[in-house]
C-alpha cells in the first residue's frame, strides 16, 4: 500500500463518520419534530431542526416510513446504551434506573404517535415491536439487578413486568395536557423500594 492509498483510506472513513454523524444529526432532529408536532411533522421542519437541505433527508430516508422506523431503531439503541452507561456514573442503581426510566418514557411518548403511523406497514411494525423487547428488556433487568443487589428496591420485580407497566402510564400522555404521566412514572419507580417502615 502506498501513500496516496493510506490517505484514501483515511479520507473514505472520515467520510463515513461525518456520514454516520449527519444521520444520528437527523434521527435526533426528526424525534425532536415527532415528540413537538407528531410524527406527520413537515420534513422541512425536520431539515430545519437538523441545519440541513430537504435533498439530504430523503437521500438517507426515501420515505416518511423509512424516516420513521429509523427514528424508533435510533431511539431504542440510545435507550439500551444508556443503561449501562448510567449505572457507571449515577450515585446509585435506583438513581440509575430511575434516570433511565425518564428516558424510557421520553422514548414511549414518541412511540405510541410511531405505532399509530406503522400500523399500515405490520411487518416491519412486527419486527420493530421485536427489536424493541430483544434490546431494553436486557437494560432494564441489569439496572432492577443491580439496584436489588444493592438493597435499594425489592426483589421480584421482573423488567418486563415494570417495562409494561411504565409503558400503560404513558398511554395517553400525549394527547391530554392534564394528564402528567411522568409525575405517576415517578411514584411507581419510588415505590419500587417497598414500604415504609
Amino acid at each position: 500500500m502506498n501513500a496516496s492509498d493510506e490517505g484514501a483510506g483515511q479520507v473514505d472513513r472520515s467520510k463515513r463518520a461525518d456520514a454516520r454523524r449527519n444521520k444520528e444529526t437527523l434521527l435526533d432532529a426528526a424525534a425532536a419534530a415527532f415528540v413537538a408536532s407528531g410524527v406527520e411533522a413537515p420534513v422541512r421542519d425536520i431539515a430545519a431542526r437538523a441545519g440541513v437541505g430537504l435533498g439530504t433527508i430523503y437521500r438517507h430516508f426515501p420515505t416518511r416510513a423509512d424516516l420513521i422506523i429509523a427514528v424508533y431503531r435510533h431511539q431504542v439503541e440510545a435507550c439500551a446504551e444508556a443503561g449501562p452507561a448510567l449505572l457507571a456514573t449515577t450515585a446509585t442503581p435506583h438513581a440509575a434506573l430511575a434516570r433511565w426510566i425518564d428516558l424510557f418514557v421520553d422514548f414511549l411518548v414518541t412511540k405510541h404517535g410511531l405505532a399509530a403511523v406503522l400500523q399500515s406497514d405490520n411487518t416491519g411494525f412486527e419486527t420493530l415491536h421485536s427489536y424493541f423487547l430483544d434490546r431494553l428488556v436486557p437494560v432494564c433487568a441489569q439496572l432492577l439487578d443491580a439496584a436489588t443487589e444493592s438493597g435499594e428496591i425489592q426483589p421480584g420485580i421482573e423488567a418486563y413486568e415494570l417495562m409494561r407497566g411504565v409503558g400503560n402510564l404513558c398511554i395517553g400522555a400525549e394527547t391530554d395536557p392534564a394528564y402528567d404521566a411522568r409525575r405517576l412514572v415517578g411514584i411507581l419507580v419510588a415505590g419500587l423500594r417497598g414500604p415504609l417502615g
